[in-house]
């Protein structure tokens, strides 16, 4: 399928690829007509995930010698390769 056949394609069709199955056409599911439409920001922008005040409320949790933790990870920046 061309670049072009791909830019008029219906829009209520889309191309699925899966890992391990040759790519195929598919109806677009209605996100609407799903149960629990109503908990996303497409349906209520008040429902929208605010990541700078998700993390604001990181630094005021209180870790206690009762807090339990599953696990730890340790948090690092990754720099650009500059070995090119």
């Amino acid at each position: 399928m061309s670049q072009d056949e791909i830019a008029v394609m219906d829009g209520g069709k889309c191309i699925m690829q899966l890992r391990g199955v040759r790519p195929f056409f598919s109806d677009k599911f209605d996100i609407t007509k799903h149960k629990r439409y109503k908990e996303l920001s497409d349906y209520d922008k008040k429902n929208a995930f605010d990541m700078e005040q998700y993390v604001k409320h990181l630094h005021h949790l209180k870790v206690t010698e009762k807090t339990k933790v599953d696990e730890a990870f340790e948090c690092g920046e990754i720099s650009p390769d500059t070995t090119e």
